[in-house]
């Protein structure tokens, strides 16, 4: 019962710290250079892992697929099959969990680091709004920039597939681009770039959530570094199956 409670309360205060940020979001005076170099921590320098594991993870799509269906003929509408799994679901999630488990971290152990050095007790200390400071920015720039990785993560899984079609599956490039543009819609690419919103929400207010409630020093920034990683890859994949339930009801 007690872990009830406990699990009540946070929720409580992440719904609190989520509407004080989205204030601290419209309420000038803005932060616009925060929020590039956030965005330039946050996306530009996580394109690697990212365009890695999606170009791989369509390579690994197009040849198991294929490979352990031959009788069906899967090999000829393997682009459909590589598009409409990564756009729609791997794309948004793969991206999620490996780009969420290194920004997620890293700002965790950033304002945990501040918390028990007292950097932010000095901020207030200021007249400066921790929220403002360091919890805007990430948000922002985490709901912008995980779905740009995302859409960049789909087109490079896409075209990993598609060299897998080639060299291992005597396909045509034609044939395969034709296949993926000819099945993919709208509604598949929007429906994985809106989950990569929520998912972005997720990875930042959780992190900074724990950063702001750190405790006991280096052991608790440990702490709070796992606690977010565990936490935010669990709302990833749980949230997951509701928001496949919701953008198939919608479409």
């Amino acid at each position: 019962m007690s872990k009830l409670k406990d699990a009540a309360a946070h929720t409580g205060e992440v719904a609190f710290l989520t509407a004080r940020a989205f204030r601290a979001l419209v309420t000038p005076p803005f932060e616009l250079g925060a929020w590039i170099r956030q965005m330039d921590q946050v996306g530009v320098r996580s394109l690697g892992v990212a365009a890695i594991t999606t170009v791989f993870t369509g390579m690994v799509l197009a040849l198991q697929t294929a490979l352990s269906l031959p009788a069906l003929g899967v090999k000829y509408y393997i682009g459909t099959v590589v598009a409409k799994s990564l756009v729609r679901e791997l794309g948004p999630v793969l991206t999620a969990l490996i780009v969420g488990g290194r920004i997620g971290s890293g700002m965790t152990a950033e304002i945990g680091t501040m918390k028990v050095t007292e950097q932010i007790d000095a901020l207030r200390a200021m007249a400066a709004d921790p929220i403002k400071k360091l919890v805007a920015p990430k948000l922002i720039a985490t709901v912008i920039m995980l779905p740009a990785l995302t859409l960049i993560g789909d087109a490079l899984g896409i075209l990993g597939g598609m060299l897998i079609a080639i060299t291992q599956l005597d396909l045509a490039p034609g044939f395969y681009l034709n296949d993926v543009f000819g099945k993919l819609t709208i509604a598949d690419v929007g429906s994985g770039v809106g989950k990569s919103f929520f998912f972005a929400y997720f990875i930042a207010i959780i992190a900074c959530y724990n950063g702001l409630n750190t405790e006991n020093g280096a052991d608790g920034v440990g702490r709070a570094t796992t606690n977010t990683v565990v936490v935010s890859a669990i709302l990833i994949l749980v949230s997951d199956y509701f928001l496949t339930k919701l953008f198939f009801l919608v479409a």
